[in-house]
């Protein structure tokens, strides 16, 4: 899958979503949200890692699954907040990580 269908696909159940609950998908909605899961992803990994209460703690594949949802939410949100910022993110990823990769190799 090209990362353009990925990011149709994200912003499409966005846009179904916002439908659903009523809900405008702005920068405001899109930036608390993806904090929210970045949160959501780090209380995943005290699990996993077993920094937690007893209680919390899963067999592995149980957490690693979880931080595996967790971490498709932190991406499918910024595809979402690059999409309501106007920009390109795709192309944005690809001129930050080749830049490095070029100055790595100099």
């Amino acid at each position: 899958m090209e990362f353009k269908d990925l990011e149709n696909r994200v912003l499409k159940n966005a846009e179904g979503y916002g439908k659903e609950h009523d809900i405008e998908i702005n920068i405001d909605f899109a930036s608390l949200k993806l904090a929210e899961e970045v949160g959501e992803f780090y209380q995943a990994l005290l699990i996993h890692l077993h920094k937690c209460r007893r209680e919390k703690i899963v067999p592995e594949k149980e957490s690693k699954a979880e931080l595996a949802k967790e971490l498709a939410d932190v991406v499918g949100l910024s595809i979402i907040v690059a999409d309501t910022l106007g920009i390109n993110l795709e192309r944005a990823v690809l001129d930050k990580w080749n830049k490095h990769l070029d100055e790595d190799h100099a």
